[in-house]
């Protein structure tokens, strides 16, 4: 295989590596984050949780994923980008096999939790292989190949699981097993990490990696004033994003929604996942100043008021299309702007500040929404979807960032553009 590889162009040889490397955010993202709201109306019925206990599983999740992104870091530097990538994954599967095992509310909190932690260090450490494949083959499909694999898990997911009823621990234990199938597919992907830092200069190459990615946490001036208004819209956007696929299943759930629907809607949500980078790489590099992202913003929270417009099946399937190719996209437009506004020394530092924010919207979300959902209906879930990203939309349509000196000047490498934060 190796021997057919080299023979290809460098950006071919390149695609190959991505696509098992996307089985880290079909992982990461599809299995352990956004499946769960597959299983929540059967949790919510078996386990008799609230709609705000409901929410507050994925609230868990994100908390995890939040601290598995601060602590990536030194892991990296103690084991390195590929071994932390594997083991990442392998933690990924248990923690989703953990969760079959127990119906204790506390128990699941913690795998919940655990997934997140787990799915961080795979989601980080495959975007930075992913990147120095983009870099040694000059071309971004590896980057795009990579993010697109959160629409994989979804996809099998969406067909996976409803046909399994109100089989919990099955279908937990069927997400650990498509989740471990992943990381013995993955295994060999992180490779290409390896083999950057071998051959000549090899020593001094994992020093300066190593050095590097001490300082990159740290490194640099955070910019969130000059950019409050981006920040606020980020907030508003991860706050209302995660409640729209949480509660989805629910809301089919209280229209009684036959079994052909509920798979379809899903499977077609998570292939315009997989399409959403390549249909807003170019207007995300192109359009001027906040005009992506407000687009982004506005397409996605019509998305979510159209299933309450009018909940019948096709209007129900055109919403799920577009929210699944448009959420992809806000946090690519928001790192673009980013770099276009600050100089190239304190991305790293800035990124890292909006990627708290997000986390922050993000574990909140899902609870909040769940306890207007309690005193309303499952249909409030993805009104708080729409109402968020409408006002989202409209901030950053209005953001008028303060350009820094300096910034969007340097070449914008293929690392550069692999750092957009989930």
């Amino acid at each position: 295989m190796s021997d057919l590889l080299a023979i290809g162009t460098p950006a071919r040889r390149g695609t190959w590596p991505a696509a098992r490397l996307a089985l880290g955010t079909a992982s990461a993202l599809g299995l352990a984050r956004f499946a769960y709201g597959l299983l929540l109306p059967a949790m919510r019925d078996e386990l008799h949780w609230s709609l705000a206990e409901a929410g507050a599983m994925s609230a868990a999740n994100g908390l995890g994923y939040l601290l598995g992104a601060l602590v990536t870091a030194v892991v990296v530097r103690r084991l390195g980008t590929a071994v932390t990538f594997r083991w990442g994954m392998v933690l990924t599967a248990l923690a989703l096999a953990v969760t079959a095992t127990s119906d204790a509310y506390s128990v699941l909190l913690a795998a919940r939790a655990a997934a997140g932690v787990a799915g961080a260090a795979v989601f980080v450490t495959g975007g930075v292989i992913a990147s120095r494949l983009a870099a040694r083959a000059a071309s971004g499909t590896p980057i795009t190949v990579y993010f697109a694999g959160a629409g994989l898990g979804i996809v099998v997911a969406g067909a996976g699981i409803p046909p399994l009823g109100d089989h919990l621990h099955l279908a937990w234990a069927g997400l650990g097993v498509a989740a471990g199938l992943a990381a013995l597919l993955s295994w060999t992907a992180a490779r290409a990490d390896e083999e950057a830092q071998v051959g000549e200069e090899a020593q001094a190459g994992e020093e300066a990696q190593a050095g590097g990615e001490a300082q990159a946490a740290t490194a640099g001036r955070v910019h969130v004033r000059p950019l409050w208004g981006i920040a606020l819209a980020y907030l508003l956007f991860a706050a209302g994003y995660i409640t729209y696929i949480t509660f989805l299943s629910a809301y089919l759930a209280d229209r009684h929604a036959p079994l052909g629907q509920v798979v379809l809607t899903w499977t077609a949500l998570g292939l315009a996942v997989v399409a959403a980078p390549a249909l807003w790489s170019r207007p995300t590099a192109e359009w001027p100043g906040t005009r992506a992202l407000a687009v982004l913003l506005g397409l996605l929270g019509g998305g979510a008021a159209l299933a309450m417009a009018a909940p019948a099946p096709p209007v129900i399937l055109a919403s799920a299309i577009l929210y699944g190719a448009t959420f992809m996209g806000v946090p690519a437009a928001v790192t673009a702007l980013i770099k276009a506004n600050t100089p190239p020394a304190d991305w790293t530092a800035t990124l890292a500040a909006f990627t708290t924010i997000f986390a922050g919207g993000q574990t909140a979300g899902p609870w909040l929404a769940g306890l207007v959902a309690d005193h309303t209906s499952t249909a409030a879930a993805l009104a708080w979807t729409a109402i968020l990203c409408a006002a989202a939309a409209v901030i950053a349509a209005f953001a008028n960032p303060s350009r820094r000196a300096g910034a969007g000047s340097a070449e914008k490498t293929p690392d550069a553009e692999a750092s957009t934060r989930w």
